[in-house]
């Protein structure tokens, strides 16, 4: 593993030293985990540990138990406290981990922290404990960026996929990629040692077929960051129509609060009002906006402008009708304007105060627009076959078939720039160039591999990634 530790966030001497942090939030609560990791981190808490069963020395226990006793400053009881410990090698960190679950007083938290602190530890920074996992060979890059995606998962979908990276799902298929094109790679600089006898020791017909399996593999990935990205941060919907067609009660019924204020004075929401709810497990984010319709005031055409920048930002748009004044030519036109308008653009059409619809008129527009939702915000009738119609233009399916998902900004880039270096190969492959030249594309394909998983690292891309968790993980 080719890992550098001079950033200013961490050294190698610093990796030397046992930590200690907060593994609960801080304040207040019933419990709180105070988490030391080191080679010293038992020999230092069993110097002020006194075991409620006799004496116990917590170096001679074995790893992965539990022990109930006092946290002692001198002869001053701080806590009565359960103590974990965790041997080296086997602990999240790869070090000794000794975990004190204490009571949650603050007063509490920071008398122990504080004895520990005077005593030979000093305290964790961000994302440290992680970090020694990742230089320990406990987790590999991406895996350490899935604890703090885990950590920061809000539904189903995003902890899904977030769980599938921290089990190793994605860097397994990574360094299955990377393996076999290094062996190829070993083939290719073994020619160039050859050079002047003019031997071929990497079968062209094998490496085009590799570089294309590997190619397709990685079209694969970058194409599911597109959904990975928006499981992760929420699916933008924005919800659109003219003023008073009941976009403001559809957004707080399905919110179940009263975010948007409700009038009807039409133009009343002249600014994006938005919100996050999870459905199905899949997290969307709701954004009422403006009124669409011709004005002279100033500041709702500004509010409008922005409607249609909500609209182009949108994975999903919500189109409200307003069934107060029935016309079914009136109703296909507006459709087919917005579906012309936005023709890339996922459109749920919904018909709203639909309860002011005869039942012909009811039957009438069923028989005539299958896509076509009668919706009753105000009654809440409709919204369950609504945000059933959202989750299945969702394509969560891909979900339940441990299907390797890519949500991660720096992943999508580095697999980006490897399948421009192995459309480099293939071009050398096809116009039968020089061994030197296709193995410079190669080594720029493993190196943007490598950068995913870890074995290639740059002093400020661990600073960046760790700087980001929270301290005591």
């Amino acid at each position: 593993m080719n890992v550098y530790l001079q950033s200013n966030l961490f050294t190698l001497n610093q990796t030397e030293d046992t930590i200690i942090a907060l593994a609960t939030p801080s304040g207040v609560g019933a419990i709180s985990v105070i988490r030391l990791s080191g080679d010293d981190a038992i020999n230092i808490v069993s110097k002020h540990f006194q075991s409620k069963f006799g004496s116990k020395d917590l170096t001679k226990v074995k790893s992965h138990t539990i022990h109930l006793g006092n946290i002692i400053d001198n002869n001053r009881i701080i806590d009565e406290v359960l103590v974990s410990v965790f041997k080296n090698p086997h602990s999240y960190t790869g070090e000794n981990v000794v975990e004190i679950n204490c009571h949650g007083s603050v007063y509490i938290q920071q008398e122990i922290l504080q004895l520990f602190l005077k005593n030979g530890c000093r305290m964790a920074t961000n994302g440290e404990y992680t970090l020694r996992a990742f230089t320990n060979g406990k987790l590999d890059l991406s895996q350490a960026e899935a604890v703090a995606d885990l950590i920061a998962s809000d539904s189903k979908a995003s902890h899904q996929i977030a769980l599938q990276q921290m089990r190793g799902g994605f860097s397994s298929e990574i360094e299955y990629l990377r393996h076999e094109l290094l062996n190829f790679a070993s083939l290719i600089e073994l020619e160039l040692d050859f050079s002047e006898e003019d031997v071929e020791f990497a079968d062209r017909d094998e490496f085009n077929t590799l570089v294309n399996k590997i190619s397709n593999v990685l079209k694969r990935l970058i194409d599911s960051f597109a959904l990975g990205n928006v499981f992760k941060n929420g699916i933008p919907v924005a919800i659109v129509g003219e003023p008073n067609v009941g976009k403001s009660t559809l957004l707080n019924v399905l919110l179940n609060e009263e975010k948007a204020i409700v009038s009807n004075i039409a133009g009343t929401t002249r600014d994006a009002i938005e919100d996050e709810i999870s459905i199905n497990g899949v997290t969307f984010r709701f954004i009422d906006t403006a009124g669409i319709r011709d004005t002279q005031d100033v500041v709702e055409s500004i509010g409008i402008k922005k409607t249609y920048e909500k609209i182009e930002q949108a994975q999903l748009v919500i189109q409200l009708l307003n069934a107060e004044n029935f016309d079914k030519k009136l109703y296909a036109d507006e459709i087919t304007s917005l579906k012309n308008k936005y023709p890339n653009k996922k459109i749920v059409t919904l018909l709203n105060k639909s309860d002011l619809l005869t039942g012909r008129e009811t039957n009438q527009l069923n028989n005539n627009n299958s896509n076509l939702i009668l919706l009753s915000a105000k009654n809440k009738i409709g919204i369950s076959k609504l945000t059933n119609q959202l989750t299945d233009l969702v394509n969560i399916g891909v979900l339940s078939n441990n299907q390797n998902i890519v949500s991660n900004s720096r992943h999508f880039e580095s697999l980006t720039n490897a399948l421009t270096s192995i459309k480099e190969v293939q071009k050398g492959i096809d116009n039968n160039l020089s061994s030197d030249l296709i193995a410079i594309d190669i080594r720029q394909a493993l190196f943007h591999l490598g950068e995913i998983t870890g074995a290639v690292t740059t002093d400020d891309l661990l600073g960046n990634i760790f700087a980001n968790f929270c301290i005591g993980k």
